[in-house]
């Protein structure tokens, strides 16, 4: 690994993980941490379905969240997108809270589209949900190198190499108990560079350094994924974007 991925990640980490106790310590003591905080973000849904674009059979805008369903009658025969067309984000911050049923969807970013598979299909990094929790909170590639940092994990990837662990965070079942199922989660991931760090309900649950310069993405679309499989409804509300 580059040693300035090294020194960015960790750095990035420190940052992004608070002290025992939930505080940061500043020049006037402790200060505290602040899972919802969007100082310096801008929104990215207003509520409506604009500057989104998806198949209008699966997703919809309603109550003030972006909804993705699929029934016994109307079922998915692929993964589905909601994607966002504001632009292609390099370095940024991105915040959303996010409710699930069942199966699984993700947070999609630095993605591409692919259209000779399907008008609302994406290719690229995905933060992980899973209403059974097992997996919420890993980097996963749709429709590339697969899973990338399981949920604990610090991982790298360098070309023509497979991903490996350099070092850990808490274990999988601690992480676990700071998801809530069936319930509102906050979702924070910071892609800076070649490192990307996924942190739910402010708890850093996985970080990535992606020296595989022949596969790796730095920038590209966002997008909200509905999954093929069971029925299943998610929900997505509070977007917010801070471009780095």
């Amino acid at each position: 690994m580059k040693l300035i991925g090294l020194l960015v990640v960790a750095g990035a980490i420190l940052a992004a993980q608070p002290p025992a106790g939930g505080a940061r310590r500043g020049p006037m003591g402790p200060e505290p941490l602040v899972v919802n905080s969007t100082e310096g973000f801008e929104s990215i849904f207003d509520g409506t379905m604009k500057g989104w674009d998806g198949d209008s059979d699966f997703w919809r805008a309603e109550g003030g969240s972006l909804v993705g369903e699929s029934t016994k009658e109307k079922p998915l025969k692929q993964n589905t997108f909601l994607i966002w067309r504001g632009g292609e984000p390099a370095d940024f911050e991105l915040k959303l809270d996010f409710k699930m049923n069942s199966t699984n969807s993700g947070f999609q970013y630095r993605s591409t589209a692919l259209p000779e598979v399907g008008k609302w299909v994406l290719k690229g990094y995905q933060a992980d949900f899973d209403f059974e929790n097992r997996y919420t909170g890993l980097l996963y590639e749709e429709r590339g190198r697969g899973f990338l940092a399981a949920r604990g994990q610090v991982a790298t990837i360098e070309d023509g190499k497979r991903a490996r662990i350099i070092g850990n965070l808490k274990s999988n079942e601690d992480l676990r108990g700071a998801i809530v199922i069936n319930g509102w989660n906050t979702v924070h991931v910071i892609a800076r560079g070649n490192v990307m760090l996924h942190i739910f309900n402010g708890q850093l649950v996985s970080a990535f350094v992606d020296d595989d310069t022949k596969n790796r993405a730095m920038k590209g679309l966002l997008g909200l994924q509905l999954h093929v499989g069971p029925p299943m409804k998610i929900e997505f509300r509070n977007i917010y974007l801070k471009k780095l």
